[in-house]
């Protein structure tokens, strides 16, 4: 008799030693954020009685101490700690950072700042590759990806709460201070200093407790940063829609670089303590929150390549209103609306990318993202207090009127303005709506619909559409949804394209013929143009405004990737021919079957015609750019792995058709015959 299993626990923290690793991670992230606040405050608040200048390089220097270890000698401690234990390497780590943070309220002077900054950073150094690789050995394969979530949430979500708690120990030092004279000396950065040390010991007491690690398998080396960004470039530099992801990307992380700059500089300026800097900093990441969560679910209906460009946008006008504004509550309000844009960007542009690359460079792609962030952030800050510095402080009078302009105010004018020009480029360079006006697409997004320019013509039916590339499987899926919506009842009309009408029928022959080699990428956009034109107007909007089920077997997305990525014809040319010759009519519904070439390829019987036999490269590139348009528009797309049986495959296209089905069934379909319609003139 068998014993069945033991059933393995969903949720990851069931599992013991990652949850108290996880825990050891969220008490350290805590303190590290808690560590930025209070050093920054720390030394504005020891050269608050200097030069304005004194100021903007004082606290530049924390965040460039902070920075510089892990640019410069990331690779080789990475290289070090790997030939150690790494439970006792990051009890070490965690007992190191524990006294240096503990020294610094003690000593109280700005060169041990830097000095134990230094000091702190570098032992990260050892502490992260640790805990890096001890994670993959503690959960099971099928649990890393929740584990990696769960990771990137305390390290991000714990910042909101750092900044409030660093606003609350001000507030109350503050109060304590003013009521009790004795304590007069009490400074609240010392007690946050106090706090992260606290974490770090504690971090220190569950690190040790963990008794479950296993030994190190073997090395794990990190590469320099410098070379992750040139090796990195050298990929993503090849594809267009990646590179303007990863420049919008970096031009909003290089703008958010500006206002973490020199913000504790600003907020001192406008008149507020460390309470204010605590706020305005956390409610940078609770506007991140707030986009990543709310911000694609109001405007849902808008292309998300041109939300990503428009949300940098945004983002850098808001910037510009934040360097211009002196009023602090109102410069904390604009500082949640420029988190929110940046959180839109981000989710979008990870989303878009983790869609776009193939699985094999989707690791270095995101490995090159990282790093070449941190070079960005680094420059940004090392040259944005400098650069304050160095303008310095002006005040302009005109009668009565008088406005103070220094050099923070310069750095977050520049960084909006940068902002603003890589988010017009990003919405210029990644537009798949040419031809739709951007107001006309936003004000729709906003009432929950999706801006149609021919949207005034009534029709009442139902356009489903199948992509995918050779032998995904996409005809016999639209075959098989074509009877199963006849069965129900419905008015179907099922089709394909090329080759649903007369002149179709003589343009198909032509495409597909293996003996038209000489056919250029151009006259063969044209020619697919002209059967969907002729398609859409003889067979398409007929059954459509009678109320009809549509469901087609390719259409425009087909050209945008066949001729647009495959033929590598501009996408914006492609995509105005097609609007053009269908009056811009969309499917309702994208079914897109994602199946990779190599596989595909296998299935197909018979002598191959034009299209495929052309070279695996070419089925590649007509795969990726499938998978950027269902990523572009995922309300609008349903992807299915192509690689299931034919049946999961079936039941997940009737699950999603079923939620946009009319109902109840139209009578006039009740007494369809449910045969395909003939070829028509």
């Amino acid at each position: 008799m068998t014993v069945p299993g033991r059933r393995r626990p969903t949720n990851v923290l069931a599992n013991a030693p990652f949850r108290r690793l996880w825990t050891a991670m969220s008490v350290c992230s805590l303190g590290d954020w808690l560590n930025i606040l209070a050093l920054t405050a720390l030394a504005g608040n020891l050269t608050r009685g200097d030069d304005y200048r004194v100021q903007s390089l004082a606290v530049g220097g924390v965040f460039i101490a902070k920075m510089l270890p892990a640019v410069l000698l990331g690779p080789l401690a990475g290289a070090f700690a790997d030939r150690f234990d790494r439970r006792l390497t990051m009890f070490a780590s965690d007992l190191a950072r524990f006294a240096v943070v503990l020294s610094i309220p003690i000593i109280g002077s700005y060169q041990w700042i830097i000095v134990a900054t230094l000091l702190v950073e570098c032992v990260n150094l050892f502490w992260v590759p640790a805990k890096d690789a001890t994670v993959p050995n503690l959960v099971p394969k099928d649990q890393l990806e929740a584990a990696n979530r769960l990771n990137l949430l305390v390290t991000y979500g714990s910042a909101p709460v750092a900044a409030l708690l660093f606003a609350a120990l001000s507030v109350a030092g503050d109060t304590l201070r003013s009521l009790v004279p004795s304590l007069s000396g009490l400074d609240p950065t010392s007690v946050a200093l106090a706090l992260n040390a606290l974490a770090y010991l504690v971090s220190a007491f569950l690190i040790f407790t963990l008794r479950d690690i296993p030994k190190r398998d073997g090395a794990i080396s990190t590469p320099s940063v410098l070379k992750q960004v040139v090796e990195g470039w050298r990929f993503v530099g090849g594809d267009r829609l990646v590179r303007g992801l990863i420049i919008g990307m970096l031009g909003a992380f290089a703008a958010g670089g500006a206002v973490v700059g020199v913000a504790k500089i600003y907020v001192i300026a406008l008149g507020g303590g460390d309470a204010a800097y605590g706020v305005v900093f956390g409610a940078v990441f609770v506007g991140m929150a707030l986009g990543m969560f709310f911000g694609l679910r109001l405007l849902s209906e808008l292309s998300r390549r041109r939300l990503f460009g428009l949300a940098i946008t945004v983002a850098g006008l808001v910037l510009v209103a934040i360097a211009l504004i002196h009023n602090l509550a109102i410069v904390v309000m604009l500082t949640v609306v420029l988190g929110a844009c940046a959180g839109i960007a981000w989710i979008i542009g990870y989303t878009l990318i983790g869609l776009e690359v193939q699985d094999a460079m989707r690791g270095r792609t995101f490995s090159f993202l990282q790093s070449t962030a941190r070079v960005t952030l680094l420059l940004v800050v090392a040259v944005a207090n400098p650069l304050a510095a160095l303008f310095g402080e002006h005040r302009f009078d005109a009668g009565e009127l008088s406005y103070r302009f220094d050099g923070s105010n310069l750095v977050l004018l520049l960084g909006g303005a940068l902002a603003v020009v890589v988010g017009f480029l990003a919405l210029r360079h990644m537009d798949d709506r040419k031809g739709v006006p951007l107001s006309d697409d936003l004000i729709a997004a906003v009432r929950g619909e999706r801006f149609r320019p021919e949207g005034g013509e009534d029709m009442p039916g139902l356009f489903i559409a199948f992509e995918g590339g050779e032998g995904s499987g996409k005809t016999t899926q639209s075959r098989m949804i074509a009877i199963w919506l006849r069965d129900q009842g419905y008015d179907v009309v099922q089709t394909r394209e090329p080759g649903s009408t007369k002149v179709g029928m003589r343009l198909r022959a032509i495409l597909l013929d293996a003996a038209e080699r000489g056919l250029s990428p151009r006259a063969e956009a044209l020619m697919y143009a002209a059967d969907r034109s002729e398609h859409v107007e003889k067979v398409i909007r007929p059954a459509l405004r009678r109320g009809a089920i549509v469901v087609c077997d390719r259409y425009v997305d087909s050209s945008l990737a066949y001729q647009g990525a495959g033929r590598a014809l501009a996408p914006e040319d492609v995509a105005k021919v097609n609007s053009w010759a269908t009056g811009g009519l969309l499917p309702h519904l994208t079914v897109l079957i994602d199946t990779p070439p190599s596989i595909g390829l296998t299935r197909l019987g018979g002598a191959a015609d034009r299209i495929e036999s052309e070279p695996l490269e070419f089925h590649e590139r007509v795969r990726k750019e499938f998978r950027a348009l269902a990523a572009a528009n995922p309300e609008r797309y349903l992807v299915v792995d192509g690689t299931l049986t034919p049946e999961q495959i079936t039941r997940a296209i009737q699950d999603r058709v079923h939620e946009i089905l009319p109902d109840p069934v139209p009578q006039e379909a009740e007494d369809a015959t449910g045969t395909m319609p003939a070829i028509r003139d």
